[in-house]
């Protein structure tokens, strides 16, 4: 009798389907539910940024100070690191400069940009970015104090509170979620107008942060004068000194700091600031100010000195024909070792000769130089460059050879940089009148003697990528 297969009953099939249902909706809910658990749940950040101010509501500049902590366990590259302090712009155009960091300043690059989506709080942000030598942040460490000035260069005075970014409240350090920070471009700190916060599951979700800062050339100061005013801390900060001591050339012991101005000009580089040096008489010695600004360091001697002025034929105020001397020059070095190279323009003549004429003077000694006269106007923008090339010295204006030097006549030392407007005399007891001398950017390289097209080339793309100021001389 053959067997019969008896047929297994559907009961026990069904708890089987059941639990495989089951498992599936648990898991559809946890699909769905993950991204809420996630965003109550995040990630712990890789790094976090703290702020402090000292600066009422109402003022001058906004001035941020910023710390960067490396909250991962590995380490974290300055130049991956992008921060950006929100605010709303009261009219008028932004410019910042760096006061001191202690990644250097010559290490900071900032970049003004406004956003295509404002808010109440927020219509334009100050990028930082950091170039490779700010150096890298061992896991748990910070990079100390990044302290910034942000201000309309028209000079007047901000309205910060309506400004994302600023708070009052914070005099000391505190974690501050309205500065954002980004990682190779990914939000990695704080929380965007808009309401984006970081998420670490969103690698796609790239910022339009900028690149990393490029890498600064050795031996080479820049700087495009990003400066609040004579007293700015930055200004000395960064090696300058505004003259105020007593002593000639011109009219003695009238060097005076009011003469020195940061205004915005549309004709300057990237329509940004100039130094302005303003020499002033009503034609007596008490009623003269003459205004001069230099590096404090003599470490200056070989390679490409080069910088965009803007001569005057005519006074700002005031009748003309005085004897003013709009002064590019470089010295240093005492007795057998003094070192100095002019380029002195004159609209009106001076030293018993007429004008105008640039004078390039190159000394071995006070009592022993060789000179050029040059009988050309010269009002308006040029660049100017000196090269030291071993004993030769070579002056240019807007890329043509001037006058050219050798021999003994060479820098035998270290000098400092300046400029300066000051009158050689005095010619008119009365009626007041000012001169004025614009600077828009300097640029020195230790290392070549570059021609016009190289350094304009380099001086653009430092402006372009927000560095107003390095400097890897010493």
């Amino acid at each position: 009798m053959a067997s019969t297969r008896r047929q297994q009953p559907r009961r026990r099939v069904w708890p089987k389907v059941k639990l495989l249902l089951l498992v599936a909706v648990v898991a559809a809910g946890a699909t769905a539910l993950y991204p809420i658990w996630r965003k109550a749940n995040p990630d712990p950040p890789e790094l976090t940024v703290r702020y402090r101010t000292a600066t009422p509501a109402t003022a001058a500049a906004a001035e941020p100070s910023l710390e960067i902590f490396n909250e991962s366990k590995k380490p974290l590259p300055l130049s991956d690191v992008a921060l950006r302090y929100y605010f709303t712009a009261d009219g008028g155009s932004y410019a910042f400069n760096c006061v001191q960091a202690a990644v250097g300043c010559s290490n900071i690059a900032g970049t003004v940009t406004e956003l295509t989506e404002p808010t109440e709080t927020a219509d334009h942000y100050l990028e930082l970015r950091f170039t490779d030598a700010a150096g890298t942040l061992k896991p748990g460490a910070n990079s100390k104090g990044i302290d910034v000035q942000l201000y309309r260069v028209d000079h007047e005075k901000l309205k910060q509170s309506d400004d994302r970014s600023f708070d009052a409240e914070k005099a000391t350090y505190e974690e501050s979620k309205t500065v954002t920070a980004y990682k190779r471009g990914v939000l990695a700190w704080g929380e965007e107008p808009d309401g984006k916060k970081p998420d670490g599951d969103d690698k796609s979700a790239k910022a339009a942060a900028a690149d990393a800062a490029p890498v600064l050339p050795e031996d080479v100061l820049f700087d495009n004068f990003h400066y609040t005013g004579p007293k700015d801390p930055a200004l000395f900060k960064h090696g300058w000194l505004v003259r105020t001591s007593d002593g000639g050339p011109g009219i003695d012991d009238t060097w005076s700091a009011d003469g020195v101005s940061f205004p915005s000009a549309k004709d300057a580089l990237g329509d940004g600031q100039v130094l302005n040096l303003r020499a002033s008489t009503d034609g007596t010695k008490k009623g003269t100010k003459q205004a001069s600004v230099g590096t404090a360091g003599r470490e200056f001697r070989a390679g490409t000195y080069a910088a965009r002025i803007h001569f005057s034929d005519d006074p700002t105020a005031g009748k003309n024909g005085d004897h003013v001397n709009q002064t590019f020059y470089t010295i240093g070095g005492k007795g057998s070792s003094y070192s100095e190279l002019d380029n002195e323009y004159m609209p009106n003549g001076g030293w018993g000769r007429y004008g105008p004429k640039l004078d390039n003077v190159t000394w071995h000694t006070v009592d022993d130089r060789v000179y050029n006269t040059t009988l050309k106007s010269l009002a308006g923008w040029h660049t100017v460059v000196m090269t030291v090339d071993g004993d030769v010295v070579t002056y240019r204006v807007d890329g043509k050879k001037i006058y050219s030097t050798s021999g003994k006549y060479a820098p035998r030392a270290g000098m400092s940089v300046n400029f300066n407007t000051w009158f050689i005399d005095l010619p008119f007891k009365s009626g007041e009148r000012a001169w004025d001398m614009k600077v828009d950017w300097l640029y020195y390289n230790a290392k070549d003697a570059l021609s016009l097209d190289d350094v304009d080339a380099a001086v653009k793309d430092y402006s372009q990528s927000g560095l107003n100021y390095f400097n890897t001389t010493s």
